[in-house]
């Protein structure tokens, strides 16, 4: 399972992604242009101490991104409001990458077309969106346990 965020604009709901990449030990994508400067220093700043156990994957833009994941075979699932299927009616794989667009603005028309699946978090009709950081969060833990590829969980202290 990997996690890639596409254009984020946030630097704070980034930092927090990676910092939950880091936890669940899955690898993380950045795919640029960022709206925020994007940076080892930045990153070390926003992922606090955790920095050194993400395995973080930066990508120019979408083409790279699109170059890496074709050479690696991987599904690519977009977390968007615009799909019917809900995310706790969808079955993972344990090599999925799931992406979110950017806080601002989602996923553009392009990155829907080249999605292999399109998942959604149901809520009321009044609500725009979930924060990004947190959706992704729900739907990983979701894919983790139906494909029960848990992070190692050894001992602590």
């Amino acid at each position: 399972m990997d996690i890639a965020i596409f254009q984020p604009d946030q630097p704070q709901n980034t930092g927090t992604m990676l910092r939950l990449a880091a936890c669940m030990d899955v690898p993380a994508h950045v795919i640029e242009p960022c709206g925020f400067p994007f940076s080892a220093k930045a990153f070390r700043r926003s992922a606090m101490d955790y920095a050194d156990l993400v395995q973080l994957h930066h990508h120019g833009d979408w083409q790279a991104f699109e170059a890496w994941r074709t050479d690696q075979r991987k599904r690519l699932v977009l977390l968007t409001t615009k799909a019917d299927c809900a995310y706790t009616e969808f079955a993972f794989e344990p090599d999925d990458i799931l992406m979110v667009g950017s806080e601002s603005s989602g996923a553009p028309d392009f990155v829907h077309d080249n999605a292999d699946a399109r998942i959604t978090i149901p809520m009321q009709q009044a609500a725009r969106s979930i924060n990004v950081a947190v959706s992704l969060a729900m739907v990983i833990g979701e894919a983790l346990r139906q494909t029960n590829t848990w992070p190692d969980t050894g001992p602590r202290g």
